[in-house]
């Protein structure tokens, strides 16, 4: 591991490797901030080095491309009452509740240097998920192939939410593991056609979060292209924030 320094403020390696973080819960705006700083970072560099966050979030909705203001299932002044922040992002996908329990992947990854298209990287996020699904015997499919949603008998519970800036890959995937889901629906994430659902619901059992996030790592890093990665608790630049949400249903 390389030490922090003037030139490498970030600490992340030299070798064309893949550097995953574990951050634990983290406000979201924290989150976007260290993506967009290593979006620069990669951007700049002329191999494959990439990086991978894993973290859950406060509760908060976004809203992707995909999503509309009718997709939010809660008037303004509900809204205001539980203390939940929308955000409209330029990832794919429509509208999201993210809070404890959802993991969130967040790769930055220069994709065409590591010699994969948009739907490449797309298939890559979802079938680590898919590689997780039969780790733990759990029928999933992918239920909708643009926007990346995969379901099980009960309901999605995982959504893809990919951007791209200058062939580099940011924000990524949200995958329900435990979270609760009087949360999860409180917005329409396949325009009312699918309910939302996690993982322990369809397993009928406890699932642990560090279970989902090795089989995550392990299986999506070699679909990237990465044949070694490393991993990290905690970032040098993680500023962590609170804030107050009424998460009743």
């Amino acid at each position: 591991m390389s030490e922090i320094s003037p030139s490498n403020p970030l600490n992340w390696s030299d070798a064309s490797q893949l550097d995953v973080r574990l951050l634990g819960t983290v406000d979201f705006e924290s989150a976007q901030f260290l993506q967009e700083r290593l979006v620069y970072e990669v951007s700049g560099r002329v191999d494959r080095f990439g990086g991978l966050f894993l973290c859950e979030h406060p509760p908060l909705i976004t809203v992707g491309r995909s999503g509309s203001r009718a997709h939010v299932l809660l008037e303004q002044k509900d809204l205001a009452s539980r203390g939940l922040q929308v955000r409209w992002l330029n990832r794919g996908g429509g509208c999201l509740v993210h809070a404890p329990g959802q993991l969130a992947v967040y790769p930055v990854v220069p994709i065409k240097r590591l010699g994969l298209g948009l739907r490449d990287y797309r298939a890559a996020l979802v079938g680590s998920v898919l590689d997780l699904c039969a780790e733990l015997e759990i029928a999933a499919w992918l239920l909708d192939r643009n926007s990346g949603i995969v379901a099980g008998r009960g309901g999605a519970f995982a959504f893809v939410g990919a951007a791209v800036k200058r062939w580099i890959a940011y924000q990524g995937m949200f995958v329900n593991v435990n979270p609760l889901m009087q949360m999860q629906r409180l917005v329409s994430v396949t325009g009312g056609n699918v309910r939302a659902t996690s993982l322990e619901a369809l397993r009928a059992r406890a699932i642990a979060m560090s279970t989902v996030r090795e089989s995550l790592i392990r299986n999506l890093a070699p679909r990237l292209g990465y044949a070694e990665y490393q991993i990290f608790t905690g970032h040098p630049l993680l500023v962590r924030t609170r804030r107050v949400t009424n998460v009743y249903a």
